[in-house]
C-alpha cells in the first residue's frame, strides 16, 4: 500500500469548493446512526465497520442523539424512486422530489447531504445509495469504510477523484483508511481546532497536526 503524507498544499485543496472557497466542518457531537434497506447480516457488518472508521476520529458511536434521536441516516434501495417512500424523509429533505429526479437523471449511485448547526459544525448527515454498478460489487466493509470516511468531514467535491482514501490489505482482504488520511481526520478532530473554518488558514494549522501524527505512527 503507497501512502505518503499530504502537503500542506493537498490538504487546503481537499477542503476547497469547486467555486474556489475553503469549506471546513467536521462534526459537533457524538454520532448515531441507523440503516435502512438492508438485511440483518449486512447491517452488522455495516455497523462494524461503520464504529472502526469513526474511531479515527478519536470518537465513539452513539446509541441516540438527545436531540435528533439519530444523526447519520443511511438509506439503501435498487431504484432512487423508492427513497420517496420512506415515511417523513420529505421533512429533512427539502424537495426531495426534485432530488429524486436529479439523481435518475444524472444516473448517480450515492448522495450525501449535510445538515449543520448554528456554530457550523455537522448535526446530521443523510446518505443515498443506489446498489447499482460499482457500488454494487463492493464489499460491504469496504462501502462502509469508504462512505463513512467521507462522512467524517465536509470534503470538497471532487477531494478523492485523483486518489482513494481507502486501501485493502492484501493478506486479509480488510479495507482500511489509508494513514495520511487517517491521521488528516485525527487532526482535525483535535480540540483545539475549530469545528468549522471558511479561511484557508485552517489548512497550515491543520497540516503540522496531521504531519505529526503520521511521523509517529510510522516510528
Amino acid at each position: 500500500m503507497s501512502d505518503d503524507m499530504l502537503t500542506v498544499e493537498a490538504v487546503e485543496k481537499l477542503f476547497t469548493r469547486k467555486t474556489g472557497e475553503y469549506s471546513f466542518a467536521r462534526w459537533g457531537r457524538p454520532i448515531a446512526p441507523v440503516v435502512f434497506g438492508v438485511d440483518d447480516n449486512t447491517l452488522a457488518y455495516l455497523k462494524d465497520a461503520i464504529a472502526q472508521t469513526v474511531a479515527i476520529s478519536g470518537g465513539t458511536l452513539a446509541e441516540t442523539d438527545p436531540e435528533l434521536g439519530v444523526n447519520f441516516m443511511w438509506f439503501f434501495c435498487s431504484e432512487w424512486d423508492e427513497v420517496s417512500n420512506v415515511p417523513d424523509l420529505e421533512k429533512l429533505v427539502p424537495n426531495l422530489g426534485n432530488l429524486i429526479i436529479t439523481l435518475q437523471t444524472k444516473n448517480i449511485n450515492e448522495h450525501r447531504m449535510f445538515i449543520f448547526d448554528a456554530d457550523g459544525a455537522i448535526k446530521m448527515c443523510l446518505l443515498f445509495i443506489r446498489m447499482k454498478g460499482a457500488v454494487a460489487d463492493m464489499p460491504v466493509q469496504a462501502l462502509a469504510t469508504g462512505e463513512t470516511l467521507q462522512s467524517l468531514l465536509v470534503w470538497s467535491e471532487d477531494a478523492f477523484e485523483m486518489q482513494s482514501p481507502i486501501a485493502t490489505i492484501k493478506e486479509n482482504g480488510i479495507c482500511i483508511v489509508k494513514p495520511s488520511f487517517a491521521c488528516l481526520v485525527r487532526a482535525a478532530y483535535d480540540p483545539i481546532m475549530p469545528a468549522s473554518a471558511s479561511d484557508p488558514s485552517h489548512a497550515l494549522r491543520l497540516h503540522p497536526r496531521a504531519y505529526k501524527l503520521y511521523n509517529d505512527l510510522k516510528q
